[in-house]
C-alpha cells in the first residue's frame, strides 16, 4: 500500500514539477534582462516593470490556477462527475455576465463589491445547473448539459449586450477572456485571503468527501449529512470560481484539465485529489501566462491569458479523453411511441400553418418609420420585400438545415442532446470561415461553403474517432465537441483582441446575422440546404436502423462503418452551409428534432421533416425579432435564437425527468 501510494504521489509530483520547471525557466527569461539593466538618470524603468507588472502577474498566475483547479477538484468529487469545471457547469459565465450587467445598468454595485456581483451570477449559474441536474439524479450527462446550456445562454446574452452597447464593454469582453495584465499588488494579495479561508475550508472537507466513495448510503450509516456537505463543497467551489473570474475573467480549462492530470497520475483519495490539482493548476495556468508573455512580447498584454489556456488545454483534455474513465449512464429510452395509425397526419395541419404564420410575420410585419408596428404597405411592398426576402428565406433554410443536421446527430450517436452546436460541428464550420477570410483576400460565398465544410468535416473525423473507442458514449462526445468550440472561440478572442478589423467582421459574424445576405446568397443557402435535405430524408432506413444497436444493425445487413460515415458527413454538410447564414451560436439544432418528437413524430422521415418545418419557422421568428424588437438597431438571429432556445431547454430538461 505504501508503494503504491509512492507512486501516486511520484506521478503527481512529476507533472507539477515539469510544469514548475519550465514555467521558472520562461520567468527567469523575463526576470533576468530587468536584474542585469543600468538605471538610466536613477530610474529603473525595467524593474519598475518587474516589481509591480511581472511579479504581480506571476502571482495572480499562481493563485487563480490554483484557486480554478481546486474548484474543479471540489465539483468532481463531491458530485462523483470527472467532467465537472467551472467552465463545463457554466459557473465562470454567470459570473462573467453578471459583471457585464452591472457594468451597463448597476455601475454602483461594481463600487460595493466586484466579487458580491461575480459570486451572485455564479450562485445564480449554478443554481440553474443543480436543479436541472437534481432530477436526473447529478448524472455526468444531465450536469454537463446543463451547464453548457447555461453557460451558451449566458455567453449570447453577454454578446447582445456586447454588440448594443460596444463603446462600454469591448474592453470587458477583452477581459473577459481571461487577463492576467496587472499594474500593481492589489489582486493577488486581495486574492490571497479570500483564497487561504476556502482552501482551509477545503481541507475540512476531505474526510467526508472521502466517506462518498462508500455511496451516499454507506456515507450517511457514518454520520455524514450528504446534502449538507454537497452544498458547503459546491458552495466553496462556487465562490472560488467567482472570486478569479471577478478578479481576471474566465480563465478556462484550469478547472477541468488539472484535476484530470492529478487524478491520471494516480491521485485517486480526496486528499491527494485536491492537493496536487492546486499544485498542477497553479503550475499550468503559471506556464501558460509565462509563454504568452515571452513568445508574444509587446503584444501580450492585449492577448487574453484565458483564451490562449483554452487553446492548449483543449487539445490536451482531447488527448486525455480515451483515458478518462467514465461512468456512463444510459441513454433513457424514449416514451411510447405512436398511439395509433393517424396520429402523425392529424399534427401535420397544425405544424404547416404554424410555418406559414412564421413566414407571413417575417415578411409582412414590421416597424415603420416612426418605430410603430405595422404592416406591408402594399404601395412599397416591391422596395421592402426585396430586402426582406433573401433574410427570411436564408434564415428558413439554416434554421431546416441545422434541425435535420440535429435529428440525424440524435439518431447516430443515440444521445438526444447531440446537436450541430453541443458537438462543435458548428465551431469547425467558423473556423473554417476564418482560414478563408484570414488566408483568401475576398473569399466569395463558394470559398466560404467550402472552408466552412472542411472545417466542419474535420471535426466530425475528430469527434468520430474518438467516439469509436469509447462506442460514440454521450459524455466523450459532448466533452469532445466542449473542449473543440472552446479552441475555436479561443482563437476567435485572441484575434479580435489584436483589434484586426477581419476579427471584429468575425465577431459579428458568428452572433448569427443576416446583415448581409443578398438574393445570391439566399439562393445559393436555399439550394444546397433543400439538396441536402432530399439526401438525408432518403437515408431514412438507416436513421431507423441505427438507434437499434451496432449489432442489431449489422445483423440487418447495414453496412455500418460506411453508413456512419456518410451521415456524419451530411451533417456536417448540413451545419456548413446554415453556418454561413445564421452563425453557429443557435439553439436550433438541439430544439427542433426534441419539437417533432414532442409532436408525436418518432420514426426517421417524419421527424426530419417536422423538424425541418420547426427549425425554418423557429429561426424566421428569431430573426424577426431580431429586426424589429430592439428598433432601431438589429440583435443576430442567431443570438435570439439561443436566448429563447435555453430556456426552453432547461424548461424540457425539468420536465423529462
Amino acid at each position: 500500500m505504501s508503494s503504491m501510494r509512492f507512486g501516486n504521489h511520484a506521478g503527481s509530483a512529476a507533472i507539477t514539477a515539469a510544469l514548475a520547471i519550465a514555467a521558472a525557466l520562461i520567468a527567469w527569461a523575463q526576470v533576468t534582462p530587468a536584474l542585469q539593466s543600468a538605471p538610466a538618470n536613477g530610474y529603473d524603468v525595467a524593474r519598475m516593470v518587474l516589481f509591480y507588472a511581472t511579479l504581480p502577474r506571476m502571482a495572480t498566475a499562481l493563485l487563480a490556477g490554483a484557486a480554478l483547479a481546486l474548484s474543479g477538484a471540489l465539483f468532481q468529487q463531491v458530485l462523483r462527475n470527472p467532467l465537472a469545471s467551472p467552465t463545463t457547469l457554466g459557473i465562470s459565465a454567470g459570473a462573467n455576465l453578471a459583471l457585464a450587467i452591472a457594468t451597463l445598468f448597476f455601475p454602483a454595485l461594481l463600487g460595493i463589491g466586484r466579487d458580491l456581483v461575480a459570486l451572485t451570477g455564479s450562485a445564480v449559474a449554478a443554481g440553474l445547473v443543480f436543479a436541472i441536474g437534481a432530477r436526473r439524479g447529478f448524472s455526468p450527462f444531465s450536469l454537463v448539459l446543463s451547464g453548457l446550456v447555461v453557460g451558451l445562454w449566458c455567453g449570447a446574452f453577454s454578446a447582445v449586450l456586447l454588440l448594443l452597447n460596444e463603446r462600454y464593454l469591448v474592453s470587458l469582453f477583452i477581459w473577459g477572456a481571461g487577463s492576467l495584465s496587472q499594474q500593481s499588488w492589489d489582486i493577488p494579495l486581495s486574492l490571497l485571503p479570500k483564497l487561504c479561508v476556502i482552501a482551509l475550508l477545503s481541507a475540512f472537507l476531505m474526510r467526508p468527501l472521502a466517506l462518498l466513495d462508500l455511496g451516499e448510503g454507506g456515507a450517511s450509516a457514518l454520520g455524514v449529512s450528504v446534502s449538507q456537505l454537497r452544498f458547503i463543497a459546491v458552495a466553496a467551489a462556487v465562490a472560488l470560481a467567482a472570486f478569479v473570474t471577478s478578479a481576471v475573467g474566465v480563465i478556462g480549462f484550469i478547472g477541468l484539465v488539472a484535476p484530470t492530470l492529478a487524478r491520471l497520475a494516480g491521485a485517486n483519495r480526496p486528499r491527494e485529489l485536491l492537493l496536487w490539482s492546486s499544485l498542477i493548476g497553479a503550475a499550468l495556468l503559471w506556464l501558460a501566462d509565462g509563454a504568452v508573455q515571452y513568445f508574444a512580447g509587446s503584444l501580450s498584454d492585449f492577448l487574453p491569458t484565458g483564451a490562449v489556456t483554452a487553446i492548449f488545454g483543449s487539445p490536451l483534455l482531447l488527448l486525455l479523453l480515451p483515458r478518462l474513465k467514465i461512468r456512463h449512464r444510459g441513454v433513457e429510452a424514449p416514451r411510447q411511441r405512436a398511439k395509433r395509425r393517424g396520429l402523425d397526419r392529424k399534427l401535420a395541419l397544425p405544424v404547416l400553418l404554424g410555418l406559414i404564420l412564421a413566414l407571413t410575420i417575417g415578411l409582412l410585419l414590421g416597424r415603420g418609420l416612426d418605430a410603430a408596428w405595422a404592416w406591408l404597405d402594399p404601395l412599397s411592398s416591391g422596395d421592402i420585400l426585396s430586402l426582406r426576402m433573401p433574410k427570411v428565406f436564408a434564415a428558413f433554410a439554416s434554421g431546416a438545415a441545422l434541425a435535420v443536421a440535429g435529428t440525424i446527430l440524435q439518431r447516430l450517436t443515440g444521445n438526444e442532446m447531440a446537436s450541430p452546436e453541443v458537438l462543435g460541428i458548428s465551431a469547425g464550420a467558423t473556423f473554417g470561415v476564418v482560414i478563408a477570410v484570414f488566408v483568401v483576400a475576398s473569399p466569395g460565398l463558394s470559398a466560404q461553403l467550402g472552408f466552412a465544410a472542411l472545417g466542419s468535416l474535420a471535426v466530425l473525423a475528430i469527434i468520430f474517432l474518438m467516439g469509436l473507442r469509447s462506442g460514440l458514449a454521450p459524455e466523450r462526445v459532448l466533452l469532445a465537441g466542449i473542449a473543440l468550440s472552446a479552441m475555436v472561440d479561443a482563437v476567435v478572442g485572441i484575434l479580435s483582441a489584436t483589434g484586426d478589423p477581419r476579427a471584429i467582421f468575425l465577431m459579428r459574424w458568428m452572433s448569427g446575422s443576416t446583415y448581409n445576405v443578398d438574393a445570391a446568397t439566399a439562393g445559393a443557402v436555399a439550394i444546397v440546404a433543400a439538396i441536402l435535405i432530399v439526401v438525408a430524408v432518403s437515408s431514412r432506413r438507416w436513421l431507423d436502423i441505427l438507434p437499434l444497436g451496432a449489432s442489431a444493425a449489422s445483423a440487418l445487413g447495414l453496412p455500418l462503418t460506411f453508413a456512419r460515415l456518410m451521415l456524419f458527413g451530411l451533417a456536417g454538410l448540413l451545419s456548413a452551409a446554415a453556418t454561413l447564414s445564421v452563425g453557429p451560436l443557435s439553439f436550433i439544432g438541439l430544439m427542433a428534432p426534441h419539437l417533432a418528437r414532442e409532436a408525436g413524430f418518432f420514426r426517421a422521415r417524419p421527424q426530419m421533416i417536422v423538424a425541418a418545418a420547426f427549425g425554418g419557422g423557429l429561426m424566421v421568428l428569431a430573426d424577426w425579432a431580431g429586426r424589429t424588437i430592439a428598433y432601431p438597431y438589429q440583435i443576430p438571429a442567431g443570438l435570439v435564437s439561443a436566448l429563447i432556445g435555453a430556456p426552453f431547454l432547461m424548461l424540457m430538461l425539468r420536465r423529462k425527468a
